[in-house]
């Protein structure tokens, strides 16, 4: 019995010596695979790599994004960025500029100040984001690296938003007290509200009150506006080598390059 098991253990060997080397690498990557590792190049990337880039890509697409955004005009001079006036706002909004006293004016601030609260917190929005990235467990790492361009900050999104509006929420009540978004906002909205529904308001179209939940709209739209920037340098990691800024985001993402 012995003598059968060694006969068979050499043939097994000899029979892998004598494979050709794309047989070889075959069975290399069968056995990576097995092995939940990715043999590419000779390079080795586990799942726990994999999962590891995914987190540090992500981390620095939150700190690049967010540097980007806490300076002046970060949001307001973005054209797709920009936080505009809420929807019920958007539509009274040449009721006010053409019928309230210096209503462009006031258009024009609110909207000024609500960019500036979005700045302002979005420094906040650092460690509500990190926290999130580094909880996360992806429940299939190695479809993400290959997935679509922005399939981590997806992924992110998916798993996170609910929590991370309501972390965020807060701070950027907090930032439109602090730069003035809510009180210009209440400066355009209450003499539109004043005639909104009279007999005066309906004959130039001013039907209805202004009710829009500011701070929600513009946590919303700050949060899109982060997340749009951690899917471009999200991005910029997949496609360009040299924003690989670590040895780990080059092992992982590197694979990107071999396909």
């Amino acid at each position: 019995m012995k003598k059968t098991f060694a006969w068979g253990l050499i043939l097994v060997t000899s029979s892998f010596f004598q494979c050709t080397t794309a047989q070889k690498t075959t069975f290399g990557n069968a056995a990576g695979a097995a092995a939940g590792v990715l043999l590419n190049g000779g390079t080795a990337v586990s799942d726990f790599d994999i999962s590891s880039g995914l987190k540090e890509a992500l981390n620095v697409g939150v700190t690049n994004g967010v540097n980007e955004l806490i300076k002046t005009d970060g949001y307001f001079a973005d054209a797709l960025l920009k936080i505009l006036l809420p929807p019920e706002a958007t539509k009274a909004q040449d009721i006010i500029i053409k019928n309230i006293p210096g209503g462009k004016n006031l258009v024009d601030n609110a909207i000024l100040k609500m960019n500036r609260a979005a700045e302002d917190a979005a420094n906040d929005a650092k460690p509500i984001f990190i926290d999130a990235i580094t909880s996360m467990t992806f429940a299939d790492a190695r479809t993400i690296l290959f997935g679509a361009d922005n399939a981590a900050t997806d992924y992110l999104r998916t798993k996170t938003l609910t929590s991370l509006t309501s972390a965020y929420s807060p701070k950027i009540s907090a930032a439109m007290t602090k730069t003035g978004a809510s009180q210009a906002w209440k400066a355009m909205v209450d003499p539109y509200n004043k005639i909104a529904g009279t007999l005066a308001g309906r004959a130039i179209g001013a039907n209805t009150p202004i009710n829009a939940d500011l701070g929600a709209y513009v946590t919303q739209r700050a949060l899109e506006g982060l997340f749009l920037k951690v899917t471009d340098k999200e991005k910029g990691i997949r496609k360009n080598i040299n924003e690989r800024v670590s040895p780990l985001l080059q092992k992982v993402f590197g694979q990107l390059d071999k396909k």
